[in-house]
């Protein structure tokens, strides 16, 4: 005898539609309309921008929040404020979490925090990048300590995998509090002008506390944080903008710190020269020029991703490819500042300089250095401390590391900036290169300080000496002489000889000795 069927499948399926249905709608209608009257996205709309066409698996679509307390127990949404699972972009898998502001603000609850570290631990199992959708109000108040430790579980998450899958933070929205901490760990933040900001404590605590007025952001708004604090990486224009970046962004890095980048063909020359290099150096030593001339002249298709744009544009750093082949690209910047090293441009440099290491890229080093900026305030605020944390990263780079030395390259600042010395595997110089202690007016002044004194017409005096000093030291010949440069090359032959160097140093394996970690100068 056959058992009868409690219930009709169909009626199973309807429900299961409902449910997802009901899901899908977050905090209702008038919240999701409010939303986009603010020009954002939804959050199921970010995603499904985000990742290719019909490639997300959603993971908790159904979770809901345990909390009781204060009438929690009457106001549930099905999957509690975040959507999480995993999808395809360029076909290639990584894992994904997008808070929702239209459910309680998009705040962070117990379950929220679980879900989020679901597909972190998923994430670090299958060897997938991270991406975080950022745009909450902060931590879930009706929960109290639970919702903090739900931020702490993050955290761990967030460190544990730094170095291992690459972790990227979008900031859409607010992100405020505790909150700020985890896009903090991640290795790259993208913020959207007008719709997003950061900061610890908002500005009423602010003016509270030390009396100080200022807006959202002006504290802690997009162009602050790309400008000002170097917290975040990109200024995008609009919810698109900031999911197309981050499309970008992935197609310069491998999927986990085993894989090796994606190499793109081209059909740009590997032999291509540039005559125009050959005179891109100014003749006066102190005249300006802009570095970006040569990047985007030797990388292929002409084309530079900058990261960091706008903060301490003294140094640029950002991603581009050689040969088909991701690389990150490190370089003094004689537009700004004389591209001279301090605090900021030596962090920046430093963070951009791990993380290529981390993720097998390799790194080029474009070299014109006055040395470090001097001033009582780069000294009282650490500049020893700062410019060693970039002197480290180079040091401790296992990657394929090639420099060329355009032109300045002065005192420690040429020691830092991927010399020989420190394990830099290819060293190429212009001929219009000068590598000293420092330059000719300063050493003359010391060398013979006496003779001026003693002197009638000390002017003729320094300019022969600064003449006889020029000729004997601010030249590639002697370095090349002593081996601490590889070859002086002619700069219309650098995208070549740099593409043959990344062939030779693909097989590259050194490492580091045998310890926990290392103590970099925090």
């Amino acid at each position: 005898m056959q058992p009868e069927k409690s219930e009709n499948p169909e009626s199973k399926l309807e429900q299961l539609r409902l449910r997802s249905e009901e899901a899908e709608k977050g905090g209702g209608e008038a919240r999701i309309e409010k939303q986009k009257s603010q020009g954002k996205l939804t959050a199921r709309e970010r995603i499904e921008f985000l990742l290719d066409e019909n490639s997300f698996e959603e993971f908790d679509k159904f979770v809901a929040h345990r909390s009781t307390d204060f009438g929690m127990d009457k106001r549930k949404y099905p999957g509690d404020g975040v959507i999480t699972g995993h999808g395809l972009i360029d076909g290639r898998e990584v894992f994904v979490f997008a808070q929702d502001f239209t459910v309680f603000g998009g705040s962070l609850s117990e379950t929220h925090a679980e879900k989020i570290c679901k597909v972190m631990d998923m994430a670090m199992k299958t060897g997938c990048p991270v991406i975080g959708l950022n745009d909450s109000g902060g931590a879930r108040i009706q929960e109290g300590v639970v919702s903090l430790g739900g931020y702490a579980d993050i955290f761990l998450r967030n460190t544990l995998a730094s170095g291992v899958v690459p972790q990227i933070s979008c900031i859409m929205g607010p992100c405020a509090g505790g909150a700020v901490y985890s896009p903090a760990i991640t290795d790259f933040n993208i913020m959207v002008q007008d719709t997003s900001y950061m900061f610890i404590t908002g500005p009423d605590v602010i003016k509270t506390v030390t009396h100080e007025d200022v807006t959202k952001d002006e504290l802690g708004g997009a162009a602050t944080h790309n400008a000002k604090s170097g917290v975040a990486h990109f200024a995008a224009q609009d919810d698109e903008d900031c999911l197309r970046i981050t499309r970008e962004l992935l197609s310069f890095i491998p999927l986990n710190n085993l894989d090796d980048p994606p190499y793109v063909e081209t059909e740009d020359p590997s032999d291509r020269e540039d005559e125009s290099l050959n005179s891109i150096i100014p003749d006066s030593s102190n005249q300006p020029y802009d570095i970006r001339e040569i990047i985007t002249s030797v990388v292929d298709e002409n084309y530079f991703f900058e990261v960091q744009k706008d903060f301490a544009q003294n140094i640029v750093v950002g991603f581009a490819r050689l040969g088909g082949r991701s690389v990150g690209i490190v370089a003094n910047q004689p537009a700004f500042l004389a591209g001279v090293l301090d605090i900021n441009a030596s962090v920046k440099g430093a963070r951009f300089v791990r993380f290529c290491d981390c993720f097998n890229i390799p790194l080029i080093t474009l070299e014109d250095v006055p040395g470090f900026l001097p001033g009582v305030d780069q000294e009282h605020y650490g500049i020893i401390r700062h410019g060693a944390k970039l002197l480290y990263a180079f040091a401790e780079a296992t990657v394929p590391k090639i420099t060329v030395i355009t032109r300045k390259a002065y005192g420690g600042a040429y020691c830092v900036m991927a010399s020989k010395h420190i394990r830099t595997d290819l060293n190429f110089a212009y001929p219009s290169a000068e590598i000293a202690v420092m330059g000719s007016e300063g050493a003359v002044g010391i060398l013979y300080r006496n003779e001026f004194k003693e002197t009638t017409d000390a002017r003729t005096l320094l300019e022969q000496k600064r003449k006889e000093f020029d000729e004997k030291f601010a030249n590639p010949y002697v370095a090349a002489e002593r081996g601490f440069i590889d070859e002086v090359i002619e700069p219309k032959d650098t995208r070549r000889k740099l593409i043959r160097g990344l062939s030779l140093l693909a097989t590259k394996r050194d490492k580091n000795p045998p310890k926990k970690h290392g103590n970099i100068p925090l």
